[in-house]
């Protein structure tokens, strides 16, 4: 079992900054693919970016360059630091993880998921 949790959440205004954590535990965190979604009011889950355990990155093209992911597998920490967020970047943000080598876009691919934390962005 791998436990995940993520900090971070608020509310702010559109052109702000925020970062959000997700902290692992009970699994070997530096052998997983990390990742983050979101779901909005009344939609599906959406991907949002990935790092896999030697650092490479993907991004959907809604938050490419203005999201960045990052990893410290010393602490077992994921971060996504976004900026210049938008009213439609509201969502409830969730880390999870999968033991792969490959990132996919597809939530079913992911086995741990942490509780989420709210993102909302005002204009």
């Amino acid at each position: 079992q791998m436990q995940l949790a993520e900090t971070g959440g608020g509310l702010v205004q559109a052109g702000d900054s925020l970062r959000l954590s997700c902290a692992a535990s009970g699994r070997t965190f530096g052998s997983y693919v990390m990742a983050w979604f979101r779901r909005a009011p009344g939609k599906d889950f959406e991907f949002v970016t990935a790092i896999t355990s030697s650092g490479a990155t993907h991004f959907a093209d809604s938050v490419k360059g203005r999201f960045a992911i990052s990893r410290d597998n010393s602490k077992n920490l994921m971060y996504l630091q976004m900026e210049s967020l938008k009213p439609e970047d509201t969502a409830v943000y969730y880390c999870a993880s999968a033991y792969m080598t490959m990132i996919y876009v597809h939530r079913e691919r992911y086995r741990y998921w942490g509780q989420g934390t709210q993102v909302t962005v005002s204009l």
